[in-house]
């Protein structure tokens, strides 16, 4: 139950995230939001646990990078740029469709527990519930647009979803490996930052204005994505996803839209409207349905399954 707990936690503040996020990009870029946030992480991380890991195998530094590429520096780059382009409320109902994606790479992996017409009915639901949130967030200037609403905002958040389903993939072949939760989220941390420093050289060399970096509600927002949405969050995920797996650790992406929307719409403003309220009641009941399984394949995925 207490890592259910964890699970629950770490999503409730990750739905926050989006809404922090935003807020910032008013005087930051994205890729100085995602720099600044995983460096703070990462000195954090350093601090609570020093300790250098040792690989057990050199190839395992290849499941460290590719997480460290995935979870860290793509998934966020473009969760980050999908909210220049998009409201938080039309990335955080998209996001969720992380789950989906984790059950079709599971699948290609050879667990096929999870694909069964359920999934492919709720798959549908859920795409098209993605839809109407997308046109139900849209804007007065986005009417000329043939869609209706941002769809580049959207196609990113979607690959963003798509790409942390294989970093929670990854995850648990790190936790099947046996290495300490905390240690392992660092040498993932040194990896992602990495890929975020280059890149951000290389495509916004220019860093913030200090006013901006100072003014005290950015500096809120990066403490708090540094801190506990980076540093202490990618912990306890690490954590969710050893003793539950990563199919049913991700099953609690699906309250993401509901977190989001409520928050996006105290704080920003967003509006809610019917095709809004709507597009989240079909995404939600998409995702459930396509999840559905009978209590014996509930606890086969339980936790991960061993290849190695």
């Amino acid at each position: 139950m207490k890592y259910h707990l964890v699970a629950l936690f770490t999503i409730f503040v990750w739905g926050i995230t989006f809404v922090s996020t935003k807020v910032l990009l008013v005087d930051l870029s994205p890729l100085w939001i995602l720099l600044l946030r995983f460096v703070l992480g990462l000195c954090i991380l350093c601090v609570i646990r020093p300790h250098v890991l040792r690989l057990k195998e050199r190839t395992d530094e290849a499941l460290f990078a590719a997480a460290g590429a995935t979870g860290i520096a793509a998934y966020y780059l473009l969760e980050n740029v999908a909210l220049v382009f998009t409201t938080a409320t039309a990335v955080g109902v998209i996001v969720a469709a992380s789950p989906l994606f984790t059950a079709l790479i599971s699948a290609a992996l050879g667990d096929r527990s999870s694909i069964n017409i359920r999934f492919f009915c709720g798959f549908a639901l859920a795409m098209a519930g993605l839809t109407v949130v997308g046109a139900g967030t849209m804007g007065e200037s986005d009417l000329v647009n043939f869609t209706g609403f941002d769809l580049f905002g959207d196609m990113l958040a979607l690959t963003a979803a798509l790409v942390w389903a294989v970093y929670s993939t990854l995850v648990a072949r790190i936790a099947q490996k046996g290495y300490e939760t905390i240690a392992a989220t660092k040498r993932t941390f040194v990896w992602g930052v990495a890929f975020i420093l280059v890149t951000t050289l290389i495509f916004d060399p220019h860093a913030p204005r200090p006013s901006a970096l100072l003014d005290g509600q950015n500096l809120l927002n990066l403490l708090f994505l540094g801190a506990v949405a980076s540093a202490a969050c990618f912990v306890t995920w690490g954590v969710a996803v050893k003793h539950l797996g990563a199919t049913a650790t991700t099953t609690y992406i699906y309250l993401v839209p509901a977190i989001t929307a409520t928050v996006s719409i105290l704080i920003l403003g967003e509006p809610l409207n019917a095709p809004i309220i709507l597009g989240l009641a079909m995404t939600i009941a998409g995702l459930l349905l396509s999840q559905k399984r009978s209590a014996n394949k509930r606890t086969q995925v339980a936790r991960p399954i061993d290849r190695s």
